[in-house]
């Protein structure tokens, strides 16, 4: 059975809608402009989708020279992808402390007016390292990306999810870089090591699941405790739910639909 790269998805803003490509660039943080940018609280500490659900209305789009960002009720805002000038400032992800480029008044007023709380806006400047976890991962560096550089999830999981649930729900739900066809259900649990087109990837961790699979991103609402109720019936480990494999890049290049994934080691 060939496994082949049936999905791309890029997500400039931490927890902001993406968007579906043919193909992406891959760089050191993982896919070129995925989790570039992300909103902070204005003391610097990061906000996603699991306290702000509205986040899921903000749509992304990258142009030829800006991210393009449309909101409820406001005008497009763009945000010039070369220019990397503002206040360098120390911004909190998780238990990470990393310096980010602060993106102006402008960028912070509008994020502020359709999140209806105080934010700003920063994106990933020159002076930028986070490495990920050492006990996984110990050589990798990522983006505003929870913990690693990419996630995968094979359509045969979702399918067999939806077979689970009350109401079926989209992938989007579950936010991964790459969607993969010609496995079997949870075979990515499974894998220790890929290779996409001369490319190595670590999977290094089962990806571990939150409320924000909860909310709807066509709408923003949050209606019922699925799919983490159902998920909790067969795919929990301790205290958490799983879902997706995270992956560590081994090099650079570029990412495409129908791409073939062999898988190295699996255990």
């Amino acid at each position: 059975m060939t496994i082949t790269i049936s999905e791309i998805y890029i997500y400039p803003v931490k927890s902001c809608r993406g968007f579906a490509v043919d193909r992406a660039i891959l760089n050191l943080w993982g896919l070129q402009y995925d989790r570039n940018w992300m909103v902070v609280t204005p003391t610097g500490k990061f906000l996603t989708q699991r306290e702000l659900p509205r986040m899921a209305l903000i749509e992304t789009a990258i142009g030829e020279t800006a991210l393009h960002l449309h909101g409820p009720d406001q005008p497009e805002l763009q945000v010039p992808l070369a220019d990397h000038a503002g206040s360098v400032r120390q911004v909190e992800i998780w238990r990470d402390q990393c310096l980010a480029v602060d993106q102006g008044d402008q960028a912070a007023d509008w994020f502020s007016q359709v999140l209806k709380t105080p934010c700003r806006l920063v994106r990933i400047g020159t002076d930028y390292d986070r490495p990920t976890n050492p006990n996984y991962a110990p050589n990798g560096q990522v983006s505003f990306a929870d913990g690693y550089p990419l996630l995968v999830i094979s359509a045969a999981s979702l399918a067999d999810l939806n077979q689970r649930l009350p109401e079926p729900i989209p992938m989007n739900r579950f936010r991964p870089n790459l969607v993969v066809t010609g496995c079997a259900a949870y075979a990515e649990d499974r894998w220790r090591q890929i290779q996409i087109d001369q490319i190595l990837f670590d999977a290094v961790k089962p990806c571990e699941r939150c409320v924000v699979t909860t909310t709807d991103q066509a709408t923003g609402m949050r209606s019922s405790l699925e799919p983490i109720k159902t998920l909790s019936t067969y795919r929990r480990a301790g205290k958490n739910v799983l879902f997706g494999q995270n992956l560590v890049h081994r090099g650079e290049g570029q990412l495409q639909m129908g791409s073939r994934i062999e898988v190295v080691t699996q255990g």
